[in-house]
């Protein structure tokens, strides 16, 4: 398990993206989509969206292996992604700091690829896309700014700059996960 953590506007899924149109496919690697209980807009993360209820029926039945909750959200990690890990695969995953731990606890073996923003950028991030009233915006700022518990071990890819150069650091870490195999 490859799980990409980092703050809200840092570029998580930005990187993912840029990784997953960069290498070949192979069935071994699964990029998960998260489930979000927010509606899906154009250009923002790749997920399937749910209503509470919806998310809180599929949580009860046992489809999801991870929840947690974030900024009024819930969000959680499809069940079959421990199909794909036990099989050999590797999932990469847009996760949460926050959830690292439950993260861990769960899939075992677990690669934190931790992005990281300069202040300023991610303030201006935040703001262009809309998503958050300027105390929200304030809120997540302030929550990137605190420390990480479980990221001694991360690698750590700074994404204030050109994508490319954070997304090959990227494609880097996923490459040397599966060991090279692409």
């Amino acid at each position: 398990m490859i799980a990409v953590v980092g703050p809200s506007g840092a570029g998580k899924d930005s990187l993912i993206n840029y990784a997953r149109e960069r290498l070949p496919a192979d069935p071994s690697v699964l990029f998960v989509r998260r489930v979000v209980t927010r509606t899906a807009l154009a250009g923002a993360e790749d997920h399937d969206s749910l209503s509470v209820a919806s998310f809180q029926a599929l949580q009860a039945a046992g489809r999801f292996a991870v929840t947690w909750e974030a900024h009024g959200l819930l969000y959680a990690i499809p069940a079959h992604v421990r199909e794909h890990l036990a099989s050999g695969g590797v999932a990469v995953v847009n996760g949460s700091r926050a959830a690292l731990p439950a993260i861990r606890s769960v899939f075992g073996r677990v690669l934190a690829v931790h992005v990281t923003c300069n202040p300023d950028v991610l303030s201006v991030r935040l703001a262009a896309r809309g998503r958050e009233d300027p105390q929200q915006q304030r809120n997540r700022l302030a929550r990137a700014a605190l420390p990480g518990d479980d990221l001694a071990d991360a690698i750590e890819i700074d994404n204030s700059d050109e994508l490319a150069t954070a997304g090959d650091a990227l494609v880097t870490a996923i490459r040397t996960a599966t060991g090279g195999g692409f």
